[in-house]
Parts: structure tokens; C-alpha cells; sequence
């Protein structure tokens, strides 16, 4: 077996005018392409394909309504809120039914696993796949956009982009910045050997977001 897997190595090696022990040659520089879009465009991107993920957008033009918004998602249920400072500019924590605030993991995991809703902002949105991108921190624990089964991620206009090569040049070493980044594209779903899709088996089965315009033209 070691003769035949060395022979056959050997004639791949050859092929390529390679020698035995001969170091690859180096990784060609790595090319990003960026889409020049306007906020506008890119909020209207990004609605049309969170669309096609099942996703759920609400627009709205002020952070007094984002969180009119929330209130009127949640229709009188629970929620857990993470400690971004955005939600907090649109007085999110203080609504009726949300709790927030919590620095134990312990306290926040019990919290969310009874909770109806997960409440996060998320530090940039991709357009053109419809993405939360939300990279871990105190200030976005990832059990919030995780365990509960509704998440509403409350986010600016100005965060998002149009797509992952310009996430990557805005962030081009994600670990130095945090343990995660998670990518978020629609409601959880799986689907078994039959392909039967099913929502909500490893994550949230429902996602909206709250797209904040305040500003933007």
C-alpha cells in the first residue's frame, strides 16, 4: 500500500515538474472585491435577500421607532437583550419584558433558555446574502442571537456592507479581535436524507431584522 501510494504521489510530482522534498511555491496575494454601493442600495440589497431566507425586515427611520418596532415584535412575550451599546441608544433594555445587562454566563444562560426573544445589534450585515456578522464580546454574547427560538437583530444602516471581501478588509484578522465571528444567514434549518427542510433545530426557527435609515438618504 505505501509503494503504490508513493507511486502514485510520485507521478502527481512529476506532473507538476516537482521534485521530492521540494517546498510548494508560496500562496499567490489574496484579491478582495468590494461593491462601490450607497446605503440606500445596500438596505435594499440586503432586504431582498434576507427575503429569500425566510428572514423577517422591518424598516424603520429612527431609533425612537426601532424600538416601536421591537415592542411590537415581541406582543407582550419575553426577551433577553444584549448589551450593545445601539440597543441601548434605542431604549431597547428598557422595554416591558426585556431583560439585559447581565455580566454571569451562568445568569444570561438561564435567562435565555426561558426567554421568547433574543435581542441583539450586530457589528456589520452583509447585502448581498442577507448576514448578521456578530463577533463575540461582552457586549454581544452569542447565546442571546443563539438559544432563544425569535432573534431580532436591531442594526444601523451605516453597518451594512455589500458583501464578505469588504467584511474582510474591514476586518482582516478576525481572532485578533474576539475568540468567534459568527455569520447568521436566515432562521436555523436543517434537513434530514430525504431533504425535508426543518427550521429551528440548532438555532432560532424565526429571525428579524430592524434595519435603522436614521439619516440616510
Amino acid at each position: 500500500m505505501t509503494d503504490s501510494r508513493t507511486a502514485v504521489l510520485d507521478r502527481i510530482r512529476s506532473a507538476l515538474g516537482r521534485r521530492p522534498g521540494q517546498a510548494p511555491p508560496p500562496l499567490p496575494a489574496t484579491t478582495l472585491r468590494t461593491r462601490n454601493l450607497t446605503t440606500p442600495e445596500r438596505v435594499e440589497f440586503f432586504v431582498q435577500q434576507f427575503i429569500k431566507l425566510n428572514g423577517k425586515p422591518v424598516r424603520v427611520r429612527s431609533r425612537v421607532e426601532a424600538a416601536a418596532a421591537v415592542r411590537d415584535l415581541m406582543g407582550g412575550h419575553t426577551a433577553v437583550a444584549s448589551n450593545a451599546p445601539f440597543l441601548s441608544e434605542c431604549g431597547i433594555p428598557n422595554l416591558a419584558g426585556v431583560q439585559s445587562g447581565f455580566t454571569s454566563r451562568e445568569e444570561l444562560r438561564a435567562a435565555c433558555a426561558t426567554a421568547d426573544f433574543g435581542i441583539t445589534s450586530a457589528d456589520y450585515a452583509l447585502a448581498d446574502t442577507g448576514t448578521f456578522v456578530m463577533i463575540a464580546s461582552p457586549r454581544e454574547a452569542r447565546l442571546i442571537s443563539l438559544l432563544p427560538p425569535v432573534h431580532i437583530g436591531v442594526i444601523p444602516a451605516n453597518r451594512l456592507l455589500p458583501n464578505l471581501d469588504e467584511l474582510f478588509v474591514r476586518v482582516p484578522q478576525p481572532a485578533d479581535h474576539a475568540s468567534s465571528m459568527v455569520l447568521i444567514t436566515g432562521p436555523s434549518r436543517t434537513a434530514d436524507i430525504e431533504q425535508i427542510l426543518v427550521r429551528g433545530v440548532h438555532g432560532p426557527g424565526e429571525i428579524y431584522a430592524v434595519i435603522v435609515e436614521e439619516g440616510e438618504q
